[in-house]
């Protein structure tokens, strides 16, 4: 008996020792280590940090050639101080690395597909996609650029080297949060890792195209129904570039291209894109418009909010250089910033350079393919992807001429002798951080102009403004010279002739400089007026902000900082003052219910104005959100891969066509015309806000909030907004109570929305910035610093940035000093 309790004793002992010491997967989580994870010396006990800055002390770092100071101040900013370029982004890459170590690492992971390899099978079918999309393929190319040029060569290695010396520096006890939780360590940093960022930041900005869907379209319905529904350009004004009659160039000109309907749908179930409502807005005002008399540059990017935050705030100064601004963690150099001298800003352009090709193989082994008239072996690539837990699994990816073959029998598609290969502008081999070397030490417009002509992709609209009182604005990429409909439908891959065959020269993107209405703005938009001779494919662009902005700033005088800090938070909904008139008088206020007469009167006296405490605002986006998927309920429940039109496009059709066929509702024995769906609709939202009460109300009852529920639908409550935390870890999120929402100025959607708020004023005396971001410089959940800025950006507040001419000038602002010094041999 002794013996048997003695058994069950050290069964026990094994057993707590075991789960102390092992992590372990419950239903599909991973749970750390309970042991370590608790460890009052080790454990995440040391991730909670107080007010004070953190920081080692005077570091040895290998690599460095002399002495970095490093002041922080107290929003936890960098201020790197350096005595030449190599230690200045060696200093870089080891700050960034000190608070944001564990987001550069996951994001890299993510975008090479080795997410799996951290949290097991769960990330297995992302991994798959990402490495599908040539990822690697495309982040190798870009390297490759990267170290032709010597001066992007020296930035990722000595960015490298700093990276690699901070983890060098870690222990149990100083690991960050994340490591801890998911039980693994951070492995050496790598220059490909550099380019990976720049390759994740591109699946963001510039993966978007349609051209599976248009094909499916254009065999379904026929070219009059794409043209109706999918124009290249909308009957809408105000491009960010109307220069009407004034391209003076000579336009490079091909023959048109032939345009066939496949013999089969293309039935795939793509690769979810980045979020369609994603954008940014950003202009410059010219002096003669401004109380100071100086340029002011205004930019906020739109981008999914996440925790750690997207942009990491530094200021880098060394002999000719001395920039202020946003970088991105795991890349060199400032992003979007000014100088001494100059202010840049982007958003993202929306042209399509993604290309699908038909590809014939020449049998069910693919080893080869038809291409310009004989078979050419494929090239077979063997992704070996390491499951945390489970085998290695083995995914063979075909690659041609073209690029990958994205989708086959073995991931999101159909067993067929003719697939598609994926050809994508961020493949091809490019040197964009020399764009933002250069833009980090620009003077004028010159130089600007100059560092332009090394950015290909994502395309952006660079916003540009100089102490010396130019504004510019260029639509910046490496685009193709489309010939009519090509990149709009799928295209033959047998023919060599039928990619691109040049490339739009830089000088002849489209860009202006110091307009006669004294400002340059862009917020996603249509480009360019009628008259720039190039074929731009119809992209997801925006019809409602831009047009806003341009109201405001067409009838703005003596421009202050404050009215262009309203601006960027202006909340009126243009999209809703042209369209709410318009489906209020399809309802028939006599036939309500009591539920639906209170909606229809809050509408009725609604301003427009998605403001927080809004109820027009809830009642509005809820009757858009059930009437969109009404609408187009064919195109949703089709088997074929399609896509809705535009906000702008189906609002026009509702005015113009009301008797399409698309308004009848797919199901119901009825042929239902653009009213009869606006009523169903607008019943149905009601219907969904009085579900949301109750269910509100019945949850509040049995949590311990202090929010007490009442009989509104107040817009900040309706829209649940909040910033999570890249794990999607609930507790780790953060909520805010904000107004706007997509095509909205201010827009911040449910998880969408201005990344880095930034206005920049280019006085001769010395630039002066203000900025704020949804969240905090540090990364670490348990630091003051990991959102402390959501208050004043949810506000619509601003912390004016210091910028510091030397290092005597941090004066008070200062809150802790990191001198790094070079190791001794």
């Amino acid at each position: 008996m002794k013996v048997f309790k003695f058994l069950i004793s050290l069964l026990i002992t094994v057993g707590l020792v075991y789960v102390l010491d092992n992590s372990l997967v419950v239903k599909g989580n991973r749970l750390p280590p309970l042991g370590r994870f608790l460890d009052p010396f080790h454990g995440f006990w040391q991730n909670i940090e107080s007010k004070d800055a953190r920081v080692p002390e005077q570091p040895d770092i290998p690599g460095l050639k002399g002495k970095v100071t490093i002041v922080f101040d107290s929003l936890m900013i960098p201020h790197i101080f350096a005595e030449n370029d190599e230690d200045l982004y060696l200093a870089q890459g080891y700050v960034t690395a000190m608070h944001r170590l564990w987001q550069m690492e996951i994001q890299t992971h993510a975008a090479a597909g080795r997410v799996s390899e951290i949290v097991g099978e769960v990330a297995l079918d992302n991994d798959r996609a990402n490495r599908r999309l040539g990822m690697v393929y495309g982040a190798e190319k870009a390297l490759a650029g990267m170290m032709k040029n010597p001066t992007t060569k020296m930035m990722v290695e000595k960015y490298t080297e700093g990276v690699n010396a901070y983890i060098a520096s870690l222990n149990d006890k100083t690991l960050p949060f994340e490591y801890k939780l998911l039980d693994y360590k951070p492995e050496p940093w790598k220059p490909l890792k550099c380019a990976l960022l720049l390759k994740n930041m591109a699946k963001t900005l510039c993966m978007g195209d349609k051209d599976m869907e248009m094909t499916n379209t254009l065999k379904l319905y026929g070219k009059d129904v794409v043209e109706l529904l999918y124009p290249d350009r909308e009957p809408i004004g105000d491009p960010i570039v109307d220069h009407a009659n004034a391209w003076k160039f000579k336009p490079i000109t091909f023959d048109s291209i032939s345009r066939s309907v496949p013999e089969e749908y293309i039935n795939v179930k793509k690769i979810p894109p980045s979020d369609p409502t994603a954008g940014s807005n950003n202009w410059a005002v010219s002096g003669s418009k401004t109380a100071s008399g100086s340029p002011i540059l205004c930019g906020d990017p739109h981008l999914n909010l996440s925790l750690p935050s997207i942009w990491y705030i530094v200021q880098l100064h060394a002999p000719g250089t001395n920039a202020m601004g946003a970088s991105l963690p795991g890349s060199p150099a400032i992003i979007i910033g000014y100088t001494d001298s100059v202010a840049w800003s982007v958003t993202n352009a929306q042209r399509d350079l993604v290309d699908w090709f038909a590809i014939e193989f020449e049998n069910d082994k693919k080893d080869k393919y038809m291409f310009d008239g004989k078979w050419t072996e494929t090239k077979k690539v063997i992704e070996e992807i390491h499951v945390r837990g489970k085998d290695i699994v083995y995914d063979t990816v075909i690659y041609t001429h073209w690029g990958p073959i994205t989708y086959d029998e073995d991931f999101h598609g159909e067993n067929n002798l003719v697939q598609h290969a994926f050809r994508w502008m961020a493949h091809d081999e490019s040197e964009e951080l020399m764009t933002f070397y250069k833009l980090n030490r620009a003077k004028n417009h010159n130089d600007y102009t100059d560092a332009l002509h090394h950015y290909a992709t994502p395309p952006q609209n660079f916003v540009f403004a100089s102490a010396s009182g130019d504004i510019a604005m260029r639509v910046q990429g490496k685009f193709p010279v489309r010939r009519v409909y090509e990149g709009k439908f799928i295209l033959d891959g047998s023919k060599s002739t039928n990619g691109w065959q040049a490339y739009i020269p830089n000088e002849q993107n489209i860009q202006y400089k110091n307009p006669e209405r004294g400002f340059v703005s862009s917020a996603n938009q249509y480009p360019v007026d009628a008259t720039y001779p190039y074929y731009i494919t119809a992209s997801n662009f925006e019809a409602y902000r831009n047009r806003r902005i341009n109201t405001v700033l067409n009838g703005l005088t003596g421009i202050t900082i404050e009215d262009m800090m309203k601006l960027q938070n202006d909340n009126y909904n243009l999209k809703a003052a042209e369209s709410l008139p318009i489906f209020l008088s399809h309802l028939d206020s006599t036939h309500l219910t009591p539920q639906q007469a209170r909606a229809f009167q809050i509408l009725k006296d609604w301003n427009y104005i998605n403001d927080k405490d809004s109820e027009g605002a809830s009642y509005y986006e809820a009757w858009w959100d059930v009437l969109m998927p009404l609408i187009w309920d064919e195109l949703d429940k089709n088997k074929t891969a399609l896509t809705r039109p535009t906000t702008f496009n189906t609002i026009r059709l509702i005015k113009e066509k009301p008797d399409l066929v698309f308004f009848d509702i797919q199901g119901t024995p009825e042929k239902e015309m653009a009213g009869d769906v606006l009523r169903k609709a607008f019943a149905l939202s009601v219907e969904d806000i009085e579900k949301w009460k109750q269910e509100r109300k019945a949850k509040l009852a049995t949590t311990a909030s202090t929010e007490k529920p009442n009989d509104g639908a107040r817009w900040s409550v309706y829209k649940d907004s909040y910033i999570g935390h890249l794990l999607r870890l609930e507790p780790l999120n953060v909520r805010v109570l904000t107004g706007g929402n997509h095509d909205i100025v201010n827009a911040h959607s449910k998880t969408n929305g201005p990344s880095w708020r930034m206005i920049v004023s280019l006085e001769k005396s010395g630039a002066k910035g203000w900025g704020v971001y949804p969240g905090g410089q540090s990364g670490n959940p348990g630091s003051t610093y990991y959102s402390n800025m959501v208050p004043a950006w949810s506000t619509g507040k601003y912390y004016s940035l210091g910028f510091f001419q030397k290092l005597e000038d941090a004066g008070s602002e200062k809150i802790t000093t990191l001198q790094l010094n070079p190791a001794t041999k």
